[in-house]
């Protein structure tokens, strides 16, 4: 396999670019999917509501982005991604708002339906579409840098969410993260996001109907979205129910949060070693690497090996460049001329998946234990890497 085309969008306007997606990025990601890590039990306390209901609401926030995950994958492709990413920010500032303001359980749903649309048009897929449609087939690097900056999303808003909950109460964060992304995220998009030229403006044919995809090509779009959903299955699993699998092997509480602590920074340091490798081979190798780290991770903890920090720091780095090799992998063996819209269409299975992976996970557990658990896991894992070697005898 040659290596991918040589990336653009990094001199000081690609580099204005990424910058501000990449702030963008930590505060949609910070603002939706990582919000409840922080915010779940303050509002069961606050309301009485059932936690169970509250970490639901946002599994049906990501069924919603996956349904609608293919139409933005097709406005993006029509007309860029300025206006789509706009629209997804402003979704997410309404359905922040509904949350602060809900008096009920159906109301505070209501807001993560909402939010839900808006994480469909702003975090990644979104952002890897509009790269791809701004930059075409030299959207890599600017896509490995992007994920450079969402690395840092929890590690930057956890903290800011723990201290304006203490000090001013969920509903009040909520507001203050509707009003960051009014003043901050829209501003930013409009302001660096370059506009591009509709279809009809620049003289591109009119899409009458789906991307339709040849039997080869069918066959490794098939492949790849098996393989993002499987791997986006096991990686929503492990984020929300990693701390109760190793308290189940023994560890204490505090162990278990120090040692899943290297999860993030292993995630970040395996995108920069990718990133400095210059985009000279090609992504299918970052999407093996991934793969065969997380799933080293995932052996060593279901064997019990007695590092756990180790087996962890396997896991999070596969982790970390399997979201860049999602994005860059149906770049390069399919095109970039249609990839917003596969984009698009890749991305609803995955997040469908990863919408219910948690409570999956967390039906094993209580029923069976870790080690059906893990069994489960590893068995999604080993479909994955099947799925990937049939892919790479095509490429």
């Amino acid at each position: 396999m040659s290596a991918a085309a040589s990336p653009a969008g990094t001199g000081g306007a690609g580099r204005s670019v990424i910058a501000a997606l990449g702030v963008v990025q930590i505060l949609t990601w910070g603002s939706s999917f990582y919000l409840l890590t922080v915010l779940a039990g303050p509002i069961s306390g606050d309301t009485g509501w059932p936690l169970q209901w509250i970490v639901g609401s946002l599994s049906v926030g990501l069924l919603v982005a996956g349904l609608v995950s293919p139409k933005v994958g097709a406005l993006i492709d029509a007309r860029g991604g300025r206006p789509v990413l706009v629209s997804g920010c402003a979704l997410l500032a309404c359905g922040l708002a509904l949350l602060a303001l809900a008096q009920g359980p159906a109301m505070f749903m209501l807001g993560w339906c909402i939010a839900g649309a808006g994480m469909a048009a702003s975090l990644y897929d979104a952002a890897f579409a509009a790269l791809g449609r701004l930059y075409g087939a030299g959207a890599r690097r600017a896509i490995t840098m992007l994920t450079l900056w969402g690395g840092f999303a929890s590690t930057v808003c956890w903290p800011i969410t723990a201290f304006l909950d203490a000090h001013l109460g969920w509903r009040a964060t909520c507001l203050v993260y509707a009003g960051l992304h009014l003043a901050v995220s829209i501003p930013a998009v409009l302001a660096f996001m370059p506009a591009i030229a509709s279809r009809a403006e620049t003289g591109r044919p009119a899409r009458g109907g789906p991307v339709v995809l040849g039997g080869p090509e069918r066959i490794s779009f098939l492949l790849m979205g098996g393989i993002v959903t499987l791997i986006g299955t096991i990686a929503s699993a492990m984020s929300v129910q990693v701390l109760a699998l190793l308290q189940s092997r023994g560890l204490s509480l505090a162990e278990a949060v120090a040692a899943g602590a290297f999860i993030g920074p292993s995630q970040v340091f395996a995108r920069i070693i990718e990133q400095a490798s210059g985009g000279r081979h090609h992504p299918l190798w970052t999407m093996i690497w991934a793969v065969a780290l997380m799933g080293l991770g995932l052996v060593m903890l279901a064997a019990g090996f007695p590092i756990v920090a180790v087996a962890l720091v396997a896991y999070g780095a596969g982790n970390g460049i399997f979201s860049i090799a999602k994005g860059t992998v149906p770049l390069a063996v399919l095109g970039a001329e249609r990839y917003p819209v596969l984009a698009g269409r890749l991305a609803r299975p995955a997040l469908l998946a990863q919408a219910l992976a948690p409570l999956g996970a967390a039906q094993l557990l209580a029923a069976w234990g870790a080690g059906a658990a893990f069994s489960a896991l590893i068995g999604l894992w080993l479909a994955a890497a099947v799925l990937l070697g049939l892919l790479w005898r095509r490429v």
